[in-house]
C-alpha cells in the first residue's frame, strides 16, 4: 500500500505547490490572487490526501506486499487478480444510463433523470448479482 499512498500523497503536494504557484502568478499578471482556481487546487490536493493518507495508514499496520519491496521478485505477486466477466453487456446498458441521467441534468429535464438514476440504480444491481441469478448462476468459478 505504500506505492499508492506515495502516488495519491504525490500528486497532492504538486496540486499544493501548483496552488501557491497559481496564486503567485495570478497575482503578478493581475494584481489580484485569483482565488477560484487557487481553492480549486487546494481541494483537489485535499481530496487526494484523503486515499493517500488511508493507504499510508494501512501499509502501516499489514505486511509488506511485493510492489512495497525493493527485493520482490516478480513471482511473488503472480497469481489470480480476480474474476472478470468475459461477456457482460449490463456495463454498456449502465453507460447508456448514467449518459442519460448526464444530459437530463445539462438540460434540466426532470423527468429524463428520474428515468436515468432509475436506470442506472437497476444496472447497478444487475452488475452487482449477475453471477448470483439466471442461467449464469455459480459461474464466477
Amino acid at each position: 500500500m505504500k506505492t499508492e499512498a506515495k502516488l495519491f500523497m504525490g500528486v497532492a503536494l504538486f496540486l499544493w505547490l501548483a496552488a501557491i504557484a497559481y496564486g503567485i502568478f495570478s497575482a503578478v499578471d493581475q494584481g489580484h490572487v485569483e482565488v477560484v482556481g487557487v481553492v480549486a487546487l487546494i481541494l483537489s490536493g485535499g481530496l487526494l490526501a484523503i486515499p493517500g493518507s488511508f493507504f499510508l495508514f494501512v501499509s502501516r499496520r499489514i505486511d509488506p506486499r511485493p510492489e512495497d519491496r525493493t527485493d520482490a521478485e516478480i513471482a511473488e505477486a503472480a497469481g489470480e487478480v480476480g474474476f472478470f466477466s468475459p461477456g457482460s453487456y449490463i456495463p454498456f446498458g449502465m453507460a447508456l444510463a448514467a449518459i442519460t441521467a448526464a444530459v437530463a441534468i445539462a438540460y434540466w429535464a426532470v423527468w429524463l433523470l428520474i428515468f436515468g438514476l432509475a436506470f442506472t440504480i437497476i444496472g447497478a444491481g444487475a452488475l452487482v448479482f449477475e453471477y448470483y441469478t439466471g442461467a449464469r448462476r455459480g459461474g464466477a468459478h
